[in-house]
């Protein structure tokens, strides 16, 4: 279930405005750009728009929920690296693909229990992030 080439199953998570405003600040978050439509489209943006530490959470949840059921509930993100592109705006809807492109029983040299997942989220506009997760399972 975790072989290289697996696919996660797809994840679509509609963008609402309170969504996005309330991650903004339980991330601490205080820009305009994330939470006060007028000062975001003062500032150029179409909307507010999501921050990337909600972005870094929604892809680590993602990841997760999978995870908890393929590799077992005690696993540990050890590392998501991911590159912002396409804004999120409210009324959208971001679509969550993921494969796993390593894991420890396929590849010499990695941590026994590694995985590293590729991860998509998709919006209107195009990809909104592209990931690279990494966990460990049978942590205690």
């Amino acid at each position: 279930m975790t072989a290289t080439g697996t696919r996660l199953p797809e994840w679509e998570l509609p963008l609402t405005p309170t969504l996005i405003v309330s991650t903004a600040i339980a991330t601490r978050d205080f820009q305009d750009v994330h939470h006060d439509r007028d000062l975001a489209q003062g500032h150029g943006s179409k909307d507010i728009f999501m921050n990337i530490l909600t972005t870094t959470g929604l892809v680590q949840k993602y990841v997760g929920d999978w995870a908890r059921d393929a590799v077992g509930p005690d696993f540990r993100i050890t590392s998501c690296g991911l590159r912002l592109g396409a804004p999120a705006y409210p009324y959208d809807t971001m679509t969550f693909t993921g494969t796993v492109v390593e894991n420890a029983a396929d590849a010499a040299g990695s941590l026994p229990g590694t995985v590293t997942v590729d991860v998509v989220g998709v919006v209107s506009l195009g990809n909104h992030v592209n990931a690279k997760v990494t966990l460990v399972g049978g942590v205690q």
